[in-house]
């Protein structure tokens, strides 16, 4: 069984914003899938769903992303998962221009702490990621940047980020990490 952990922070406050392209993968993985993720467990939205055969839960942490790693490895615990080869985390980067993915088999957090939280509660860094870009931050405090909404000029390629990085997912848990690298990182 996969564990899809999709990071952002709940309420309808911080929709649409840059730290929640995890969430907006995991949306667009949902509809695709023609699953809900609506199912609150393990300090999450979750949602149960088959790809190519293989069940997947769906997750959208509700911790907000300081604390994402608590969600995370209560759902490792609970299904019993090896992270380092049925987790795959999905979340925003902002070392990475707006729209473009980067997919990596391991690696520290890179100063994002959702990631930095999710790395202490599982005791590893080896767990798979996609990483959305969603551009550096220009002038402006790093936390308004996060927070804030993209402009109509930089939504359809965070669109089209979201809807590649859903496509992605099958592709690592049917081809594998090497395959969904050399397709999807630009």
């Amino acid at each position: 069984m996969y564990i899809i952990a999709g990071l952002g922070n709940p309420t309808a406050e911080y929709a649409k914003t840059r730290h929640n392209v995890g969430f907006d993968a995991i949306d667009e993985l949902a509809g695709q899938m023609g699953v809900s993720v609506e199912i609150k467990k393990h300090k999450a939205l979750c949602g149960m769903g088959l790809i190519a055969g293989q069940k997947v839960l769906l997750m959208k942490p509700q911790t907000y992303m300081n604390l994402s790693g608590e969600a995370v490895r209560a759902a490792v615990d609970f299904y019993k998962c090896d992270p380092e080869t049925e987790l795959i985390v999905i979340y925003d980067d902002i070392s990475l221009d707006v729209g473009r993915l980067r997919i990596r088999a391991k690696g520290s957090a890179g100063g994002h702490n959702g990631i930095k939280s999710i790395i202490a509660h599982l005791g590893t860094e080896n767990f798979k990621r996609i990483k959305i870009g969603v551009g550096a931050k220009k002038g402006q405090d790093l936390v308004k940047h996060v927070l804030g909404k993209f402009p109509p000029e930089e939504r359809q390629a965070v669109d089209d980020a979201i809807a590649q990085a859903a496509l992605a997912v099958p592709v690592i848990m049917m081809e594998g990490m090497e395959t969904a690298m050399n397709h999807f990182n630009r």
